[in-house]
């Protein structure tokens, strides 16, 4: 393709306006044109003696770039793959080259003799960022936004971010921004000194010129004789105070398993001892080593191609045209109703929010009105916006207001029968061609469709609390629900801007059953004697956001107990391990249901203090020292035993697609990240080696470890879970 993304005019002045603009994209994004065209307007101006100076800027409203294009990055791991195979110090040599193209355009524009200015209109992300940062000044709207966020897809700013923001802001600030891959508003980057000035966006593109005009100068200061670091040399007095507490936090908040902060670090630390050429040089070879890691990989395919396809309805029926939802009813304005009811009107739509009486409905709407109040003093949102989004929200006992509605969600009390009888009061006042969902954690859809008069309109819809912050919604087929429901539901969830996945009818779905295998593997190291900490500390540093323990606690030790019960009743004594239902009992007799009773598995005084672990727990069981466990071992059956549960729900057909397993278990529990979710788990130490590391664990701690026959097919074959069911999955999308 010939087109254009730049147009480039030139002022009476003789300062140029590079305006960045891809046709037929929302955004701007990089690919090789995109880069290959930057290049030669750089030539251009630096050759073009009638132009002083550029500015560059956005032609999209509100967004300046997102960052890299997909395809690119996938073709940059996909052409070193290939090339490996014959030829691996080629393959190596060919990305390391590949990996230092941006930053090399970045680097001419930055010592090309004339002076250039980023006019950042919006949204501006990844490699656009690290374009401005290369530019020898920055002008940025008022509600633009700007960040370095490739250490959360297992990568790093790899085109001079970990050069340059630590050469512009102090290393802590610029450290803790790089780690965290934080975004920033354009008063903190001000602040950071990001950013040389904010500005109300009808005068951007002018203050951007009367920089230029103002006599900015061409050549960075990093290249200027005299330069001094913003937080003193390396190997200073200053430095000693900074880079021991570094390497502190560094562990702290990574438990050193994600090789792409790892080199940020090293990064940082090595360039700042070099000039910028070399310091460059330093960032592209540890950029080339981290892309060619299992967790970059990874990461890179779940937590950006993958979240971007189901976000963009790689899952919705093409049978069905587009919709386009005005209404949904909210039936239920308890915790979880309260908080479909605010995500929807946020998302734009109408909400009648339906409970027994008024003053039900009215506490149900008081939830959103509390949190757009926080959102208004926090900055986030103006009162005006706020009194938008709660005036959407209409509260009423009435079920006759649901006749509008395109969309219906259940959120009631957690009860078949309670949800039959208001499946069929909405039913009564339903459109025809309106979709009823139950939001459901546990009970079967098909079973809950029963008392729907259409069952190919009946579909479950599973929010994950606090609805407003959990990303992942689980969308539940029953066994005779339709296209359009399915749509519909898709429809709504990309509405309300969260992740999608399509789940086939089980109890428990897909989440919770792998995250009660989380907590019933932290039971069962209990009662063998392992100290609390030590399984704790274990669930963290194999990555794990949250310990199992603690996790019991917050969705409450006597709701453990009401599961076990259930399950009994439905599958037999057998399905609940003996010992297990013995230590939640004992918890549940004696008030420690968790942290709404402010004791559980751990106590929660009061604050300031903070919660610790109940000391009682020791005398429970013969408690084993800490050299007779092996630690590494802790760690890998917390990762097995939900990979394993994950890898049985596609064996059932529960789970259809390795792309929402892996997705699921990262935004639904916080499955470790860095592998990229729990088949990406699987799949990256290779199913053979898997099924090995199952087989010793079984041998050691029981059959429930025990490789299922998928897995051992799979192991034999040496066949991978995005090999044998990726394209499948990806074709009938």
């Amino acid at each position: 393709m010939s087109e254009k993304s730049f147009t480039l005019e030139t002022d009476a002045d003789g300062i140029a306006l590079v305006t960045w603009d891809m046709e037929d994209r929302s955004m701007n994004v990089f690919t090789e044109a995109v880069m290959a065209e930057l290049a030669a307007l750089i030539e251009t101006i630096a050759a073009d003696a009638a132009i002083k100076g550029a500015v560059i800027t956005s032609g999209k409203k509100g967004s300046f770039t997102g960052g890299a294009d997909l395809k690119m990055l996938r073709g940059m791991f996909d052409a070193f793959e290939a090339k490996k195979a014959s030829d691996p110090q080629a393959a190596v040599a060919e990305l390391f080259e590949r990996a230092g193209h941006m930053s090399a355009i970045y680097r001419r524009l930055e010592t090309c003799g004339k002076p250039f200015v980023c006019a950042i209109n919006g949204t501006c992300m990844g490699g656009g960022f690290e374009l401005a940062l290369a530019c020898h000044g920055r002008v940025a709207a008022e509600e633009a936004k700007m960040g370095l966020p490739e250490v959360k897809v297992g990568i790093f700013p790899g085109a001079g971010g970990t050069q340059r923001v630590p050469r512009l802001a102090d290393t802590q600030s610029a450290l803790q921004m790089l780690l965290k891959g934080e975004t920033l508003s354009a008063a903190k980057a001000k602040g950071m000194k990001l950013v040389d000035a904010v500005v109300p966006q009808a005068d951007l593109i002018g203050a951007a010129k009367a920089m230029i005009a103002g006599g900015l100068s061409a050549v960075k200061p990093w290249d200027a004789k005299g330069y001094k670091l913003p937080s003193g040399p390396v190997y200073s007095p200053a430095g000693a105070q900074v880079w021991p507490a570094v390497a502190s936090l560094y562990r702290k908040e990574t438990n050193d398993n994600y090789p792409g902060a790892r080199a940020i670090v090293k990064c940082v630390y090595e360039g700042l001892l070099l000039p910028m050429d070399a310091a460059l040089k330093v960032e592209q070879r540890y950029f080339t080593e981290v892309l060619q890691t299992t967790e970059a990989a990874m990461m890179i395919r779940s937590l950006f191609v993958s979240l971007q396809a189901l976000n963009k309805g790689a899952r919705r029926p093409a049978s069905v045209p587009a919709l386009t939802l005005k209404t949904v009813g909210i039936v239920g304005a308890g915790f979880m109703g309260a908080g479909i009811a605010y995500v929807a009107a946020l998302g734009g739509l109408n909400v009648v929010l339906i409970d027994r009486d008024q003053a039900a409905a009215d506490k149900g709407r008081a939830h959103s009105q509390s949190l757009l109040e926080g959102a208004v003093a926090k900055g986030r949102s103006t009162k005006e916006a706020a009194e938008a989004v709660l005036a959407r929200i209409v509260a009423t006992p009435d079920y006759e207001a649901l006749r509008d509605a395109d969309l219906v969600v259940e959120a009631v009390f957690e009860d078949k029968g309670v949800k039959a009888e208001v499946t069929r009061k909405v039913a009564a006042v339903l459109r025809e061609d309106a979709i009823y969902a139950s939001n459901t954690s546990t009970i079967p859809i098909t079973s809950l469709a029963e008392a729907f008069p259409d069952q190919e309109r009946f579909i479950g819809i599973h929010f994950f609390s606090p609805v407003d912050r959990m990303m992942l919604t689980e969308i539940i087929l029953g066994e005779k629900t339709g296209d359009r429901a399915l749509a519909v539901a898709l429809d709504f969830v990309r509405a309300i801007r969260k992740t999608p996945i399509v789940v086939n009818d089980t109890r428990g779905f897909f989440a919770n059953r792998c995250v009660l295998r989380y907590m019933s593997e932290a039971f069962d190291m209990l009662v063998e004697g392992v100290p609390p900490a030590m399984i704790e500390n274990a669930a963290k540093f194999a990555g794990m956001p949250v310990g199992p323990l603690a996790l019991t606690d917050e969705t409450a030790v006597d709701l453990a107990l009401k599961i076990m019960k259930a399950t009994i009743a439905d599958l037999g004594p057998e399905a609940v391990d003996a010992k297990q239902l013995k230590l939640i009992q004992t918890m549940n007799e004696a008030g420690r249901f968790g942290r709404k009773a402010g004791k559980g598995f751990y106590d929660y005084p009061q604050k300031p203090a903070k919660k610790h672990l109940w000391p009682g727990l020791k005398e429970m069981y013969p408690q084993k020292r800490p050299d007779e466990v092996d630690f590494e071992e802790l760690k890998q059956r917390f990762l097995v035993t939900m990979a394993h549960e994950a890898a049985r729900t596609m064996e059932e057909g529960v789970v259809t697609d390795p792309r929402e397993a892996d997705l699921g278990s990262i935004l639904g529990f916080g499955f470790a990240p860095y592998t990229g979710g729990t088949i990406s788990y699987i799949d990256g130490m290779g199913t053979k080696a898997f099924v090995a590391l199952c087989e010793r664990l079984a041998a050691r701690h029981g059959e429930r470890f025990a490789p299922t026959p998928l897995l051992k097919e799979m192991a034999a074959k040496g066949e991978t879970f995005y090999g044998r069911f990726g394209q499948a999955a990806a074709e009938a999308a």
